[in-house]
């Protein structure tokens, strides 16, 4: 029973903020690196295009945060 209730306790109150976080996190970094290390003709659009997805990460990371505060 501790198990998961640690596991709660790490994970807050709004899980599926967090997981569109994290979602926009591993696209975000996916589409920066393609545009880094792979040979592409338009790499500028994936360079830009993650680093903006990571940015908009941001946004699900402070309201998972905010709705986490308890008053």
């Amino acid at each position: 029973l501790g198990s998961t209730m640690g596991a709660r306790a790490l994970r807050g109150r709004c899980a599926a903020i967090a997981l569109l976080a994290l979602i926009c996190d591993a696209l975000g970094l996916l589409i920066l690196l393609l545009g880094i290390l792979a040979p592409l003709s338009s790499w500028d659009f994936f360079v830009y295009g993650g680093a903006l997805l990571l940015a908009f990460s941001l946004v699900f990371w402070v309201f998972w945060y905010t709705f986490n505060i308890e008053v």
